[in-house]
């Protein structure tokens, strides 16, 4: 890279031109990513819909296999194809679809307009270049900065992530950082150009506790400075407890509950909700109790069951639930459920864990 010219055009960043009235920084809309197999077709992104603009935090939620991570690789067009085919659906950055866009134009989306921090820091950088070349690539690449300046602004970029002498350790190697200074080094070249969108793929994934709350802290610093939108993927609804605006719970390929954060943690309206929330170790007030994992296994997206895609895990599931695919529920403006009974008060109230059932602040 640093041997080659440089292609910066300023003209062709859609981050400085207006998101159209009416329309979303990012708009996903019943996107349907499919993988051809020699055993069959893998529903792998199902008809998956969000929209996101400046400032706000998107946490996606769910077991291993949901199709979170794949949705977001769709998004920044890093999925092969084949085997991948888009099989409907569009996803709209700034009112133009990526979906449409050639190669050369998506290359010039990653890492300047959208940028992601991929799930494991101990295989992302790579292992003969220095920390500061991995660093300044983009740089070069998107910003036009000359190898001098791109170093430069790789050490401003580890000091501002929190790692001690980066005048030094700008200078080395993967291998001579851990786990958790990784990370960080993986967030700093995710916020190097200052993208309008983040993804974070389980970013505290294999850190311990205090490392991932400092991940955590720095992730909402960065957006209080620069006001770009975060899109955090994990399994574990505790990380985005205090970080998302809005929290999209997936299942099998495609979103089964959506709505504030409010709405999710203090008044889920779908069982599989109800079964992540039973699986934090801890209650709000700091209170022990017993994990109540979710009984079986994920469906086989290749043979997704012909009802309820969660009917057969789901302790509550009916005749109906099985044979029939539930429609989406408007259970409140913005706030849906894709269950046949999420419209069902007091269905709901009855089944909902006992800590989803108190308001903040202790409003019932």
């Amino acid at each position: 890279m640093f041997g080659k010219k440089n292609t910066y055009d300023p003209s062709k960043d859609l981050k400085n031109q207006p998101v159209p009235e009416g329309a979303h920084l990012l708009e996903v809309d019943d996107l349907k990513m499919y993988f051809h197999t020699q055993d069959g077709v893998v529903k792998a992104v199902n008809g998956v819909s969000y929209t996101l603009d400046r400032g706000e935090t998107l946490g996606v939620v769910g077991e291993s296999g949901s199709g979170k991570s794949v949705t977001s690789l769709t998004i920044m067009g890093l999925i092969e194809m084949p085997p991948g085919k888009i099989e409907g659906g569009d996803v709209r950055y700034r009112g133009k679809s990526l979906l449409q866009m050639s190669e050369a134009e998506m290359q010039h989306i990653r890492g300047n307009d959208i940028a992601m921090i991929f799930q494991d820091p101990m295989t992302s950088l790579n292992p003969v270049y220095t920390i500061g070349r991995q660093l300044g690539e983009g740089l070069r690449l998107h910003r036009g900065y000359s190898k001098e300046q791109a170093l430069q602004r790789a050490v401003e970029l580890l000091d501002l992530v929190g790692i001690p002498n980066p005048e030094q350790r700008v200078k080395d190697y993967p291998h001579q950082f851990s786990g958790g200074m990784r990370q960080r080094v993986m967030i700093a070249m995710a916020l190097a150009c200052d993208p309008d969108i983040l993804i974070a793929d389980e970013p505290t994934t294999a850190l311990d506790v205090t490392i991932q709350a400092q991940i955590i802290e720095l992730m909402k610093e960065m957006q209080e400075k620069n006001g770009n939108a975060i899109i955090m993927i994990t399994h574990d609804l505790g990380v985005v407890a205090d970080v998302a605006d809005k929290i999209m719970v997936m299942y099998a390929g495609a979103p089964v509950e959506m709505g504030t954060a409010d709405e999710i943690f203090y008044g889920p309206h779908h069982p599989y909700t109800w079964g992540l929330m039973n699986s934090i170790p801890k209650s709000e007030t700091g209170e022990k109790r017993p994990l109540t994992p979710i009984n079986g296994n994920p469906p086989s997206l290749v043979h997704i069951p012909e009802g309820c895609s969660f009917a057969p895990r789901c302790p509550y599931a009916t005749d109906k639930c099985r044979a029939q695919k539930p429609e989406r529920v408007e259970v409140s403006e913005g706030h849906f459920a894709r269950c046949h009974y999420a419209g069902d008060e007091e269905f709901v109230r009855a089944h909902t864990p006992e800590n989803s059932r108190t308001k903040k602040g202790g409003e019932a």
